[in-house]
């Protein structure tokens, strides 16, 4: 997968480019920036920074990794935040561009960055990790290469900020709703059967007197009742129509799933970069599933879901053409179906707050 977040010390991380949140002056600075010098080597990286000289806010400049497991760092030197009113939107989104450019332009086919000016340099979280997605997203639509956000594992707030809090209530009401469903449930009798059910028992006079009415009409015997009603042969016919709708789905899938997928791409008018980006797929698996050589996971087919910006309903017949369906019991499909509903197709935001919710990114099915 092209993108990833994951927790760790980044100075461990493997990565042919380490992306350090540099002191813009000649001089070792604290945080992510102390730890890289003294993994690296602190006397020959500073010997190696004061050949870039200063680093106005929003540049960056590239070094030797020498110690580390990497080929090069480079250093990013990030926008204090100040209210938002002096350009740091701007700057911060300067700084993941130009790193992602300057380590291509050097041969990376791959790079690790922390999460900058989150931490010291104030930046909220959620703007913060929107700046990083859409530096990422637009890069990757034109370039090749591993891109992977690391979270020391020592932060105790959530990546996402506010957009952790706003997924959570909606998780809240999600399983509020379907407990309420389920106590309105009594041995699959359906909720508006039940409401009757409930009044009949409430008021039993009104009962008494619609069975008076119902004796006036038609009634049936109790063997045509028994021919009608036998538990077992309408246990049979389900099982039946859900085997049959099982094998026809199965067949759809294995005769069509990539023709509807290739129609559903002509139908958006979608580019493929533009949907392999945002289900954050790989360009290599991306042909091979429009080939049909490869029949994709569930969490495969939610992340092309949104890189294809369905909306519910259509996600949900796409997830049945493959064969899938959402859980209700499942915390991932509810992040999911939160980011579908507020129309936020990115794959790359649903990963890193499935990593808040301490559950695998959808990218790793």
């Amino acid at each position: 997968m092209p993108f990833q977040i994951i927790r760790n010390d980044i100075t461990k991380v493997k990565a042919d480019a380490i992306v350090n949140t540099a002191n813009p002056d000649v001089a070792i600075g604290d945080g992510v920036d102390s730890a890289i010098y003294k993994a690296a080597g602190e006397d020959r990286l500073l010997a190696a920074r004061k050949k870039i000289g200063v680093l106005e806010p929003g540049d960056v400049g590239i070094t030797p990794a020498f110690d580390l497991n990497a080929k090069f760092i480079i250093h990013a030197s990030g926008p204090w935040w100040d209210g938002g009113d002096y350009g740091e939107e701007k700057l911060l989104r300067q700084c993941y561009d130009k790193a992602l450019l300057l380590a291509f332009e050097n041969g990376c086919k791959s790079i690790a960055f922390p999460l900058l000016a989150t931490g010291t340099y104030g930046f909220p979280k959620e703007l913060g990790i929107q700046i990083a997605v859409d530096a990422f997203t637009d890069f990757l639509k034109e370039h090749e290469m591993e891109i992977t956000l690391v979270v020391f594992g020592g932060y105790a707030y959530h990546v996402s900020g506010k957009i952790f809090d706003d997924v959570q209530s909606f998780v809240d009401e999600e399983y509020v709703t379907m407990a309420l469903n389920d106590e309105y449930q009594r041995d699959g009798i359906p909720k508006d059967s039940l409401m009757f059910l409930q009044k009949a028992e409430a008021f039993p006079c009104e009962a008494d007197e619609d069975s008076e009415l119902e004796e006036d009409e038609e009634f049936i015997t109790e063997e045509e009742d028994e021919e009608l009603y036998s538990s077992e042969e309408l246990g049979a016919s389900v099982a039946e129509k859900t085997q049959s709708l099982d094998e026809a789905l199965k067949e759809m899938y294995t005769d069509s799933f990539e023709k509807h997928l290739q129609q559903l791409i002509n139908k958006k008018g979608l580019k493929n970069s533009e949907i392999y980006t945002a289900a954050n797929i790989s360009k290599q698996y991306f042909s091979k599933l429009l080939k049909g050589q490869v029949k994709p996971s569930k969490e495969k087919v939610l992340c092309l879901a949104v890189g294809l910006r369905l909306n519910l309903d259509e996600t949900v017949d796409f997830l049945r053409l493959a064969g899938y369906a959402f859980s209700p019991i499942s915390q991932t499909d509810v992040v999911v179906k939160y980011f579908i509903i507020h129309k936020d197709y990115s794959v790359m935001k649903i990963d890193i707050t499935l990593f808040d919710y301490g559950l695998a990114p959808l990218s790793n099915g």
